[in-house]
């Protein structure tokens, strides 16, 4: 055996042995970060839910999903145990680094404060929109003409025109069409 053969398959095993080594290591740290979570610090799921952990078990973590809702996962469900400004920056919308924050407007929860400056500034520029009788009247005898018009030019306009076939033959197609279809009158 030439070692020119003997090459392909020993850079193939090698890779084979650093792939499975990487793979190790990522379960191992993976492992201790499970094991190193701790009541109170936040944490994302495998399925990409971000939660507060409450108690650790050995095999199973209580989440707090929502104010006031817990929930038991699997260990092997949390995907990462976050840093705490790294959570607050997801969960709650809080950056640390962010030196505006205190410039930031609040948004209120009800649209009440949006709505009274609003309604100080349109009451000056109000414009009341009125009919006038005389004018509706006119616009209601031209309307009333035009359909007058409309139905005379129809009267005229139209003629009746004739596609179909004379009855005595619908008639007998339409017989022989049941007969075809299973219909009572067969021979």
């Amino acid at each position: 055996m030439n070692i020119v053969t003997l090459l392909p398959f020993i850079v193939l095993i090698g890779a084979m042995f650093l792939m499975t080594r990487s793979a190790k290591n990522k379960q191992r740290q993976a492992q201790s970060m499970r094991n190193d979570m701790q009541p109170g610090s936040g944490v994302r799921t495998i399925g990409g839910m971000y939660a507060t952990v409450k108690e650790v078990h050995d095999d199973t973590v209580l989440l707090e999903v929502a104010p006031g809702v817990h929930a038991i996962y699997a260990k092997n469900a949390v995907g990462a145990v976050l840093p705490d400004d790294e959570y607050n920056r997801v969960v709650h919308g809080i950056d640390p680094d962010d030196e505006d924050a205190a410039d930031t407007p609040v948004v209120p929860d009800d649209a009440s404060s949006l709505t009274e400056a609003a309604d100080a500034d349109s009451s000056a520029d109000k414009v009341e929109f009125k009919k006038a009788d005389q004018a509706g009247d006119d616009a209601d005898e031209k309307a009333d003409a035009a359909d007058e018009a409309d139905d005379e030019a129809g009267e005229t306009d139209v003629k009746k025109i004739d596609l179909g076939k004379d009855d005595a033959a619908a008639a007998a197609s339409t017989s022989e069409d049941d007969k075809r279809d299973g219909g009572t009158d067969a021979k």
